[in-house]
């Protein structure tokens, strides 16, 4: 039996994952330096990071890299270097100053690296069960979190934790997007609300109400707030996916887009001019302008695809990168699109791709 997020039973774990799980009992920095492989690898300047999540309880999380120009990838990247396992459930990944925060959400930890050549450089513990890091400025960073009912505060320099906003009848934080001093920050599991931070003086100042489980959250061009909420599940006419405009100025919702009562859609992000917003609904690619007065009527790109589970936007250039999860048990496959939806190359991935960070 395989598992995923979606299926957290457990019977039992197969042997060849056993030095995974002995390497997680050891401290990291030994067993690099036991287990360094000698691979050196030189990760271009424009290339693409794939997180794959992996499957649940099986420590077979990896991060896969991409060469745009040369459309060469590097999979299991981070263990070819390190010869460290990543470890299970790999949320997201951030750069920052040159280093790679990879956000390890049931192992508990954020590994940190080197963009240049995916050397390993140290890792934030102290974490119950991490979901993403938003950096404030080079001294301090945010990491949401599942379970803790609170936002962690790190040192970047240090990598130690430093102090915690706690959230009171918020255990599940998740995205988060900063406006001025302010950070906006979703409670996703069973919630209901975006949280808004004082990051000067690390402290909760308001919340606003949203539609259920918000969980997307992108900031537009014209400092607007964008925020995806999935529902939960059941079909009844207050249980629908929404997303919905912010100002962040006024913290008040200014539209509020309802989906159809079965629709489930995930993963917003948008382009790197703020004028488009993209977002995956079954195995549709779905576009919107953030100018738009309704939802789109078709999608942007209709995809024969498996199992639809990771979006990202090229910042520089717009082109689209899907990854499609197949059935959680196999290397996912990542397909790359231009900004008018040509397919452009695909190439495979490591299991369960679902987020993307550009170098």
């Amino acid at each position: 039996m395989i598992f995923n997020r979606r299926n957290i039973a457990i019977r039992y774990l197969p042997l060849f994952l056993l030095p995974g799980l002995f390497s997680g009992c050891m401290k990291d920095d030994a067993w690099i330096r036991e287990h360094r492989q000698q691979e050196n690898i030189q990760i271009a300047s424009g290339a693409l990071f794939v997180v794959n999540e992996g499957n649940f309880m099986y420590g077979n999380a990896t991060l896969s890299s991409y060469d745009t120009l040369k459309r060469v990838v590097q999979n299991d990247l981070f263990y070819k270097v390190n010869g460290l396992p990543l470890g299970d459930v790999a949320e997201s990944m951030t750069i920052w100053n040159s280093k790679g925060y990879i956000v390890i959400n049931n192992s508990g930890k954020i590994y940190v690296m080197d963009v240049a050549n995916g050397k390993y450089t140290g890792k934030i513990t102290g974490l119950t069960s991490p979901r993403f890091i938003h950096f404030i400025n080079d001294q301090k960073a945010y990491v949401t979190d599942l379970y803790a009912g609170k936002i962690s505060i790190v040192d970047p320099t240090t990598n130690l934790v430093t102090g915690s906003i706690p959230c009171p009848s918020h255990t599940s934080t998740e995205e988060m997007v900063q406006f001025g001093n302010l950070l906006f920050v979703t409670c996703w599991s069973g919630d209901k609300t975006v949280l808004v931070i004082d990051t000067e003086k690390d402290r909760i100042v308001t919340e606003i109400t949203t539609g259920l489980q918000p969980c997307g959250l992108v900031l537009d061009r014209y400092d607007k707030i964008w925020v995806l909420c999935q529902s939960l599940p059941g079909n009844s006419s207050n249980n629908i996916a929404m997303l919905q405009k912010i100002d962040p100025v006024t913290r008040v919702i200014e539209k509020s887009f309802g989906f159809p009562a079965t629709a489930k859609p995930v993963k917003l992000v948008i382009d790197g001019l703020g004028e488009n917003l993209y977002f995956l609904l079954g195995n549709d690619v779905y576009k919107m302008s953030v100018l738009a007065d309704q939802l789109p009527a078709k999608p942007f790109l209709a995809l024969q695809s498996k199992l639809l589970y990771g979006l990202g936007i090229d910042p520089h250039n717009g082109n689209i990168y899907v990854g499609d999860a197949l059935d959680y048990q196999q290397s996912g496959i990542i397909s790359r699109f231009s900004n008018s939806g040509k397919l452009q190359d695909t190439f495979k991935a490591g299991i369960i791709p679902g987020r993307f960070c550009f170098k």
